[in-house]
């Protein structure tokens, strides 16, 4: 295992990124784009994009499909922050490498983090284009991303609570803008599998059991980091496959980002309008 970052680290990339952009303020939210999504951030105006390599200490993206920049910019008449590419533990990350950013996030003053993804669909009133605020997780894997020595500069709190980790106010702004633009926005529950690998049948089956809805290789790192340092998170996820053993069809890499971007225009009226509200 690699040391975990210290607070210091958190501070450095956070200076630097606020440096790059000019910041004269927080910025109003970031938001985190899952595959097949990050067409969102040629939605921002007066951008300034930073790749990952060049800020200090940060991850870098090695998924293909994820340009995996930093964007500054402006919509809806509030400040926003969009990572273009995530880090995942099948990567080789550290499982506080994935949610650094996080970190980075709260240092930089943020109050309000959006994170996205692609999910496959476990439960089986759920088709592939669906949106669906997450409510909670299942997390199997036992390692987790604060794993390692305190950050007292995040919260004193060694143990903290996981009851509100996915906002319920957050969510409830979100119920409201899908009604008012006419998306149907469903609520489940996200299984946290490892990867790179999809789910085995039986694996689904046991996720079923569980109580999940959703499963995906991502978001539940990034949530933990965001519980910590008690920054309010919200969870939008695109269903863009049925999961293993469900319908029987294979599951393959371009089904999943293709069908993230047919769903662009619907996400892209969402996540506005929430940003707009916030």
């Amino acid at each position: 295992m690699k040391t975990p970052a210290k607070y210091g680290a958190y501070v450095e990339s956070a200076e630097y990124i606020r440096r790059i952009c000019k910041m004269e303020s927080a910025p109003d939210a970031a938001i985190i784009l899952g595959s097949g999504l990050g067409g969102y951030a040629d939605e921002l105006a007066d951008t300034v994009v930073i790749p990952y390599a060049d800020i200090p200490n940060f991850p870098t993206s090695t998924v293909s499909y994820q340009k995996g920049e930093l964007v500054y910019g402006k919509i809806a008449g509030k400040t926003v922050l969009a990572m273009n590419g995530r880090f995942h533990f099948y990567e080789g990350w550290e499982m506080w490498e994935c949610a650094y950013p996080v970190g980075v996030f709260k240092v930089l003053g943020v109050n309000t983090l959006i994170v996205t993804n692609a999910s496959g669909g476990i439960n089986e009133s759920y088709r592939p284009g669906d949106l669906v605020a997450v409510t909670d997780h299942i997390k199997l894997s036992p390692d987790s991303p604060l794993r390692g020595p305190n950050i007292p500069e995040f919260a004193s709190d060694r143990f903290f609570d996981m009851q509100n980790a996915y906002s319920r106010e957050l969510r409830a702004v979100a119920m409201a803008v899908a009604a008012e633009v006419h998306i149907k926005l469903r609520t489940g529950v996200y299984g946290y599998m490892t990867g790179p690998q999809y789910e085995t049948p039986t694996e689904i089956r046991m996720l079923r059991m569980l109580g999940a809805d959703l499963v995906g290789m991502s978001t539940v790192p990034e949530i933990i980091m965001a519980a910590k340092c008690g920054l309010p998170a919200l969870c939008i996820s695109c269903v863009t496959n049925m999961a293993a053993g469900i319908t029987g069809a294979a599951i393959t890499e371009d089904e999943v980002v293709e069908t993230g971007k047919l769903r662009a225009e619907s996400f892209k009226a969402l996540v506005t309008g929430i940003i707009s509200k916030i």
